[in-house]
């Protein structure tokens, strides 16, 4: 049987192991987008309208993809350095 710290160290590894795959795909996702912004979005578009609610604006503005690639790209290595911290 676990001890209670062992519990505790696989629910905080847990949480660091779904950081690190969210940093991961910000990271992936806005490299993406920054190299091959109209494939990208075009890649996304769909009929179903909540889900291409989140691409329309960047439809016909891959400048807009791309500035967005940048944040993600430096919010995920942000956050992939916090994770590193702890």
């Amino acid at each position: 049987m676990a001890q209670a710290g062992e519990v505790d160290g696989g629910v905080a590894l847990g949480w660091k192991r779904a950081g690190e795959m969210a940093a991961v795909f910000m990271i992936g996702d806005g490299v993406l987008g920054l190299l091959q912004p109209v494939r990208h979005v075009a890649l996304w578009r769909t009929p179903v309208a909540a889900v291409d609610a989140l691409v329309r604006p960047f439809a016909d503005r891959p400048g807009w993809r791309r500035g967005y690639g940048a944040a993600q790209l430096a919010a995920g290595l942000a956050l992939a350095a916090a994770l590193r911290r702890r």
